[in-house]
């Protein structure tokens, strides 16, 4: 269940083993981004090659919170 979180709360949730991915578009991405966040661009986030690891939680994060 999507829910919004909180800095600190994005910390403990990635230090337990949540997955980071941010859905900027690429030139975004590249020229700045949270440490060890993956770059999955919005519109392939439920594609199957997306890189994350479907056992474990996924914070995603998008810079305006839509």
């Amino acid at each position: 269940m999507p829910s919004v979180v909180d800095r600190e709360t994005v910390r403990l949730l990635v230090s337990d083993g949540a997955q980071l991915a941010e859905v900027l578009p690429r030139d975004e991405y590249e020229e700045e981004h949270l440490p060890g966040a993956l770059h999955v661009p919005l519109k392939q986030l439920l594609a199957a090659t997306s890189g994350l690891d479907r056992t474990r939680p996924v914070v995603v994060y998008c810079w305006d919170g839509l």
